[in-house]
């Protein structure tokens, strides 16, 4: 075995000392040392940039690097592809599990400001944000037709960034890579993660690939959503009464029941007059008062995975505060990427966008892959790692769809349902999956108790601890 690994080194060095002599990148970087908003000197390396992609490199996809604050050298590389489609992956590095966040508190109207963020994942991982599809956050098309895509065009296209980043960065080549995200993303995360995995078959360099993470994840969207009648069911939402009645009249089946059977529409259309006015990220939270609701009767919520409509940004701070959902946070994000200063202290690329958001909610997007648990099995049984975590307070893709569809794989149980602590602290719930031959690490699941849709978003110090210690192979 250590012959084994010793030689595919050996071969990975070779491969890159090859490249490294005639291969030109289509990269272009800047090293930030400063941003608006944060007082001095980052104290973590930033880079940002764009690469090339496609036919003619006609797809310019923007990225954001930060290394490990630990030991870039050791600390494995996480590529973190936020969720919508179409959200940037800003929002995950600021609103999620990035090094900075912004000084909420302090915000006045004018430029935010930031604040270092205590459970960043890159105090234990160099990680790459990426802003994909095209369209989403400062990615942009030299062409109309490349602003239309898919899940198959979007795989195709971060596999294709991956390889030439990595080839640009060939430092990071023997790190253990992992493919990361969360909400959407689980349909994109497992099939980037097979196509790196067939990929190292036949390209070189081999890329370290280890395994991949994922929280709260569109799987199975059909699944994912009849769910969420048992959710509403178990978190006391709808009464054992109806839940039971809606299960016998409609056969379990939620979002295309029968239309003609009058009793079962009925029943989902009581179900969706209870959960109405329910946040659907995280059921405790108040709902935003501007949210377009779901329509009577339906249980649907379609494939977008966000809600960002941004309030009235010239608000008093009182007003704001007494009106305060979680969007009114996401308004920041607005106000300080489409900053002339920011947009310049980061090399973004004048006119290529002419309006930043956060999510992008007009892409021309087809989401052509409808389910994406063979995948899961697949990545298994070739012995890649897998982390599927999900807030135990999200209503969108609850934790109920999530145990359904691994439930399917058939694989054996080989730590069973039990708590997971963070500083004395029940922080979920966790078990282990191996597929029956017993191969590689296995499939971790995990609940993070009291997290919402996002869970790093909610319970940040939780999720540092569940990251840190997966990725250090420690049980959780």
């Amino acid at each position: 075995m250590a012959a084994a690994a010793a030689r595919r080194v050996f071969l990975l060095f070779f491969d890159l000392l090859l490249l490294s002599i005639f291969s030109g990148v289509a990269v272009s970087k800047t090293i930030v040392e400063t941003l608006p908003g944060y007082p001095g000197k980052l104290p973590f390396k930033l880079e940002t940039g764009y690469v090339g992609v496609g036919d003619s490199d006609e797809l310019q996809l923007f990225y954001y690097f930060i290394e490990s604050e630990r030991n870039p050298v050791r600390d494995p590389l996480l590529l973190w592809l936020t969720g919508g489609p179409g959200c940037s992956g800003f929002s995950g590095l600021v609103y999620e599990v990035g090094p900075l966040t912004f000084d909420y508190d302090s915000f006045n109207g004018s430029l935010p400001s930031f604040v270092l963020n205590p459970y960043s994942w890159t105090k234990v991982a160099n990680m790459i944000f990426l802003d994909a599809p095209v369209g989403t956050g400062f990615s942009y098309s030299k062409t109309q037709e490349g602003y239309y895509t898919s899940d198959t065009l979007n795989v195709k296209a971060i596999y294709a960034f991956l390889r030439k980043w990595m080839l640009d960065h060939q430092h990071l080549a023997f790190n253990p890579l992992y493919i990361s995200g969360d909400s959407y993303s689980g349909k994109i995360v497992p099939i980037v993660t097979l196509e790196i995995a067939l990929g190292n078959l036949v390209h070189k360099p081999i890329l370290n690939l280890q395994g991949y993470s994922l929280g709260n994840p569109v799987t199975d969207l059909h699944s994912d959503e009849n769910s969420r009648v048992q959710y509403f069911y178990r978190v006391a939402l709808i009464s054992t009464e109806l839940y039971q009645e809606a299960v016998y009249l409609c056969n379990d089946e939620f979002i295309t029941p029968d239309p003609d059977n009058a009793e079962c529409m009925n029943a989902i259309a009581q179900i969706a007059k209870c959960t109405l006015k329910v946040c659907d990220a995280q059921i405790l939270e108040p709902k935003c008062s501007y949210a377009s609701p779901k329509p009577q009767g339906s249980l649907k919520w379609g494939n977008k995975f966000f809600d960002d409509t941004p309030i009235d940004i010239a608000s008093p701070v009182s007003n704001r505060k007494e009106n305060w959902c979680r969007n009114s946070n996401y308004v920041l994000s607005y106000i300080w990427a489409n900053d002339d200063t920011v947009q310049h202290a980061l090399g973004i690329r004048n006119g290529t966008i002419s309006d930043w958001k956060r999510c992008n909610k007009t892409l021309a997007y087809d989401s052509d892959i409808g389910s994406t648990v063979v995948y899961h099995k697949r990545l298994t049984k070739m012995g890649y790692r897998g982390l599927v975590y999900s807030g135990d307070h999200d209503m969108l893709i609850p934790y109920t769809g999530t145990r359904y569809w691994l439930s399917t794989l058939n694989f054996t149980i080989v730590d069973d349902w039990r708590p997971w602590y963070v500083e004395g602290q029940v922080a979920g719930f966790t078990l282990k999956y191996a597929d029956l031959e017993g191969i590689g690490d296995g499939l971790v699941f995990a609940t993070v108790k009291g997290a919402g849709h996002t869970a790093p978003e909610y319970k940040p110090r939780e999720c540092f601890a569940m990251a840190d210690r997966w990725f250090s192979y420690y049980l959780l």
